[in-house]
């Protein structure tokens, strides 16, 4: 039976579903990059992108490249199954065949 309510509330944002989509197929992106890529502030991503980290679903690393501080992000393999099924359910819903 479909519902609505198999969907993951944490990707029902749109900058959620836009961080999860980028690492999906990229094995680790750069704070820059991703904020480039989803056009967002940095408050955002990091706000949004905390919430992930805290769910499991992304990693954060932080590091230091040369002087400067340098933070990127990869998806766990608990995200990328939890996004994997979310899409499930979403083409469930679109096309239930």
């Amino acid at each position: 039976m479909l519902n609505i309510n198999n969907l993951n509330k944490q990707f029902e944002s749109r900058v959620r579903l836009g961080i999860m989509s980028v690492l999906m197929v990229n094995d680790w992106i750069d704070f820059s990059e991703m904020k480039e890529l989803l056009n967002i502030t940095d408050g955002n991503l990091a706000s949004h992108s905390a919430a992930l980290e805290k769910a499991n679903y992304i990693e954060i690393k932080k590091e230091f490249v040369g002087k400067k501080p340098k933070t990127s992000y990869r998806v766990t393999n608990a995200g990328r199954q939890a996004f994997e099924e979310h899409l499930a359910h979403l083409e469930k819903l679109i096309n239930p065949k």
